[in-house]
């Protein structure tokens, strides 16, 4: 769907709230809506998007300059499958229950397996967003970037000063993401991802992996670091963040810090930008 059919730009006829950053927005405020989901963003968490006319009272916006890299939007393929999941499954349900799907639809919620996206989708839009505040000449950010030959992505790349990062965004609401040290002394140490209760080590295998096909593509001199990026998870107040097999575990504010940080690569971040953003397409 084109964009101005998608999303419009408007004043809110009632009180919302901000689908990607939760912040209260007041009747009359400007904001974007979005149709296929009927959710509304404020307009820090949005780009730019045509404004509706007879909504904003105003002509259209001037014409901005392209980018010439495509630096993605965060989260953008996340949220497509988990639109593509709900409309399959309204469509089925609506083919069995031809009188009373759309009874069956407003009572019944999507099953895990399709929320797990929006999930996703929202971590990643929520993260992406700060991200891009942060963007200056020497600090570019990339948003879901498609692997070649494969289903997957990454999430977010930062070419910085001090190197490349990885940044796999994870959304787990109140869990703690701790380290699990097994054996050491008569048996192999083995360090092993917990969240919450659940054994998470496969995600620092993914991001292990996401290091590696970055690392082949820059320049064998500027580091790579991958992150594991929990958003909105249950740190501690004092200390929680860690490193397992070379890749940070942490948050949001204590990730920024490391991203703008003076390092030896600042001559170098345009070129490498441009060359990820060439063989990393965006999702």
């Amino acid at each position: 769907m084109p964009q101005e059919l998608a999303e419009k730009r408007m004043r809110l006829r009632y009180a919302g709230t901000c689908r990607v950053c939760d912040a209260a927005l007041a009747a009359r405020t400007e904001a974007v809506y979005e149709r296929s989901t009927r959710t509304v963003r404020c307009l820090t968490c949005s780009p730019p998007v045509p404004v509706d006319v007879a909504s904003a009272g105003a002509g259209p916006p001037a014409a901005l300059e392209p980018d010439p890299v495509d630096s993605g939007v965060a989260g953008a393929s996340a949220r497509r499958e988990y639109e593509r999941r709900q409309a399959k499954r309204e469509a089925r349900i609506r083919a069995k229950h031809p009188k009373l799907g759309g009874l069956i639809l407003a009572l019944s919620d999507d099953p895990q397996s399709t929320t797990a996206w929006s999930t996703g989708a929202l971590g990643e839009e929520r993260l992406g967003t700060r991200l891009d505040e942060l963007a200056t000449d020497t600090l570019r950010m990339l948003h879901d970037r498609r692997i070649p030959g494969t289903r997957a992505n990454i999430d977010h790349l930062a070419v910085t000063p001090t190197g490349v990062y990885v940044i796999d965004a994870k959304r787990y609401v109140g869990k703690r993401p701790t380290l699990r040290v097994e054996g050491g002394v008569l048996r192999p140490r083995v360090e092993k991802l917990v969240v919450g209760t659940r054994d998470q080590t496969k995600l620092v295998d993914g991001v292990l992996k996401q290091v590696e096909l970055v690392r082949s593509i820059v320049a064998e001199d500027v580091p790579v670091l991958g992150v594991l990026c929990f958003v909105e998870s249950d740190w501690p107040l004092i200390g929680g963040a860690f490193t397992t097999r070379g890749v940070d575990v942490l948050w949001p504010k204590k990730l920024y810090p490391r991203l703008t940080s003076s390092g030896p690569h600042a001559a170098h971040v345009v070129d490498l930008h441009a060359r990820l953003a060439c063989a990393l397409p965006s999702a």
